[in-house]
């Protein structure tokens, strides 16, 4: 198990983390860091489980925002493949009309 050191908030904290995972998990420590600032500049410096609370309130919020976009475009996609299905039946239903010399089919 691998070990790595992140800074959140102006302190140091050691994490254990699978090999291979560093790059990540220091990148993950970075965002958090990068948003705690955010609470700090916002909130001004204070109790740190509050500070804390905060900051975990605004990943939450970036977090449940993307799931959003996630599943309206999910939603969007779902929507063009059915839309495609469709437009495929008819060129299909239009093509047997043809080989039927233009009878009904």
């Amino acid at each position: 198990m691998a070990q790595v050191q992140i800074e959140v908030g102006g302190r140091r904290y050691q994490v254990g983390c699978r090999d291979g995972e560093e790059q990540r998990l220091e990148a993950l420590g970075r965002l958090v860091d990068e948003r705690a600032a955010d609470v700090i500049r916002a909130i001004g410096k204070g109790e740190e489980s509050r500070q804390l609370l905060m900051t975990a309130l605004l990943l939450a919020d970036e977090l449940d925002e993307a799931r959003s976009i996630v599943a309206e475009l999910h939603a969007q996609e779902q929507a063009r493949v059915a839309a495609v299905a469709r437009s495929a039946r008819r060129i299909e239903a239009i093509a047997a009309k043809l080989e039927n010399g233009g009878q009904s089919a």
